[in-house]
């Protein structure tokens, strides 16, 4: 994976205040990636994600390039796939990251973590994805986060568009 220079994920911009527990969980997704970038550094990866990894997947079924990588299933699929975060925001207990490549090659990861330790991994691939936040009990509800309008000029074709609720 490499970061393309003037294309280095940033987080979101977004009113509120991050707590410094939100920064430290952005701050190991973002040594996540930078361990995949050494041909997924496996000493990092295993002081930060948990062995019993909880994955969740939607998507195209040849597109789980992610999960090839980090079982050590593939490491073919790292080199013919690159993972360039492109937007990184940090919500709660979970960290979400959006990336994407030339057309028809859309991502988010959602990142959760529990005393520090990376704990589920939830893998979107070429899926539009809201997340909100239940904020009462009559269903109201504040959107956290939702795919950048500019996946959709760069992905040709409709894409299905799901709500994370956390």
């Amino acid at each position: 994976m490499k970061i393309i220079p003037g294309s280095k994920a940033e987080p979101e911009k977004f009113s509120g205040t991050v707590t410094e527990h939100e920064n430290r969980n952005r701050e190991t997704v973002k040594l996540v990636y930078k361990a995949l970038l050494r041909d997924a550094d496996t000493e990092k990866l295993a002081k930060v994600v948990r062995a019993e990894l909880e994955w969740w997947y939607h998507g195209p079924p040849h597109c789980q390039h992610m999960m090839k990588v980090l079982t050590g299933e593939s490491t073919t699929a790292q080199k013919a796939f690159k993972f360039r975060p492109r937007r990184i925001r940090a919500v709660g207990d979970r960290v979400v990251v959006e990336g994407w490549e030339g057309a028809g090659e859309y991502w988010v990861h959602v990142w959760r973590f529990k005393h520090g330790i990376i704990t589920q991994l939830r893998e979107y691939f070429n899926t539009l994805i809201t997340v909100v936040h239940r904020v009462s009990e009559d269903g109201d509800e504040a959107r956290l986060w939702r795919s950048t309008n500019r996946v959709r000029v760069r992905v040709h074709g409709s894409l299905p568009d799901l709500v994370l609720s956390i």
